[in-house]
């Protein structure tokens, strides 16, 4: 068998890498601008190696019944890992995938192709702008996990955001975030406030670790129109080989506190994460 060898090239926002993983054959880490991004199995597309990754999926696989359909709008492309992940389980799943950078897209495409009817379609556009313009009620699952380099962009962190996320979910439509912060967690706390204004639940998937101010880390939100299965999500979070806490209603409105929504003039990216966070250059 011919050795894999790592891929480089300069895409549109950034200098990205594919490295193959030596312990799996046909499996590899995306990173740009030294910042993991994705990893992708292609004999094994729902191995999901990220931790914060696995939590998108618990909540993927319980937001309906185990194999059902689904309508799924991905903002962020990354090496497409969880529309990989979808098709896997949720055979006949319809999903577009919006991701700003087309030189990161064409090289994800031509390296580790999407496998035959994925029922995947690429946009190479700005995930706010292509949200305004898609169409109401026509997703069942939104999941934003959008970095410009290791931060969130501003944009994407508004209340007027969080509405036309809502806008375009139908009504037991569920939104998935992944943001990073640390204590004394002022981003975070913004954000359950802001997502707040268009959702009535909302949950928080995160390391004890990372809650308890200990280091900067990755939390999963939650939210939607109607009622989460936070006990069976919660179970699945603690039986992860790094186990995370789910947090939700009156725990999770302490964690906000008085924090407050954020509007487009006062939007600002999430923290730039501490050096070494990652640990790969």
């Amino acid at each position: 068998m011919t050795e894999a060898l790592p891929v480089a090239r300069t895409v549109d926002h950034g200098f990205a890498k594919l490295m193959p993983d030596v312990d799996r054959a046909r499996a590899w880490l995306l990173t740009v601008d030294g910042a993991p991004q994705s990893y992708v199995d292609l004999d094994e597309p729902t191995h999901l190696e990220f931790e914060y990754v696995r939590r998108l999926g618990h909540v993927l696989d319980l937001v309906a019944d185990p194999g059902k359909p689904l309508d799924v709008l991905h903002l962020g492309g990354g090496a497409l890992t969880l529309p990989r992940y979808v098709a896997g389980t949720r055979p006949g799943s319809r999903q577009d995938v919006v991701e700003v950078d087309q030189g990161l897209l064409e090289l994800v495409v031509e390296q580790l192709p999407l496998p035959d009817g994925s029922g995947t379609a690429l946009h190479a556009a700005d995930a706010r702008t292509w949200l305004e313009k898609a169409p109401s009620d026509s997703v069942d699952v939104l999941v934003a996990d959008v970095f410009g380099g290791s931060r969130v962009p501003a944009h994407l962190t508004s209340v007027e955001y969080a509405r036309e996320a809502g806008r375009v979910l139908r009504d037991g439509g569920v939104y998935l975030a992944n943001l990073a912060d640390a204590a004394p967690f002022a981003f975070l706390r913004s954000q359950l406030a802001t997502l707040g204004t268009a959702f009535e639940e909302l949950a928080l998937i995160a390391e004890p670790a990372v809650l308890r101010g200990r280091r900067f880390g990755n939390a999963v939100v939650v939210a939607a129109r109607q009622p989460l299965d936070t006990a069976a999500l919660a179970r699945r979070t603690a039986a992860d080989a790094f186990p995370a806490r789910v947090e939700h209603g009156d725990a999770l409105r302490r964690f906000t506190g008085a924090a407050h929504p954020v509007r487009d003039e006062d939007a600002v990216p999430s923290p730039e994460p501490p050096d070494g966070t990652f640990g790969i250059g």
